[in-house]
């Protein structure tokens, strides 16, 4: 295996600098209907509880152009769960990403196949690997905010190499 169709697996299909440029009339015209979304650092900052009224917009704006969406995060039940409800989406919390198990359980509860379904999230290991790996679309975004894990911290900076070699960015 070369090293380019090796790091293929943690391309993304698309890069924007925030969930609100993201092109969504792109997404339909192949026909995605479910939209897994990571939480920490995709929609809300890491350390947020806290959902902004634009974010709540943008929510039911998705939901006005007929797509479903699952939020699916590692972070625990009780803070993805309360952002969920805030936002009247499902949550797959404890998802241990880049696993497959929680693409498929987001899915499920979605009614989407893999054709049906891109993956939106701001990390390269768990949401752009993990969704590559299901065969989904992936769109990668740049993280709302520095605060990070200090294992997550170590692997920004190989995601910052990787996307050194990425091409057919849309936006960044």
């Amino acid at each position: 295996m070369s090293k380019k169709s090796f790091l293929k697996k943690f391309y993304p299909d698309e890069y924007y600098e925030s969930i609100f440029n993201i092109d969504f009339k792109w997404l339909q015209k192949r026909n995605i209907k479910g939209l897994l979304i990571d939480l920490d650092n995709t929609i809300v900052p890491r350390k947020e509880r806290e959902v902004s009224k634009n974010l709540i917009e943008w929510f039911s704006e998705l939901s006005k152009k007929g797509f479903k969406v699952c939020i699916i995060s590692n972070n625990w039940k009780a803070r993805t769960g309360k952002i969920g409800k805030s936002l009247g989406v499902p949550v797959v919390a404890r998802a241990v990403k880049p696993r497959r198990k929680a693409f498929e359980r987001g899915m499920k509860i979605l009614k989407t196949n893999r054709e049906q379904t891109a993956v939106i999230g701001d990390q390269i290991f768990t949401d752009v690997f993990g969704g590559n790996r299901m065969n989904l679309l992936t769109i990668l975004v740049v993280p709302l905010s520095k605060s990070d894990l200090f294992y997550t911290k170590i692997l920004r900076k190989l995601e910052r190499l990787i996307l050194k070699g990425y091409k057919g960015s849309r936006e960044c």
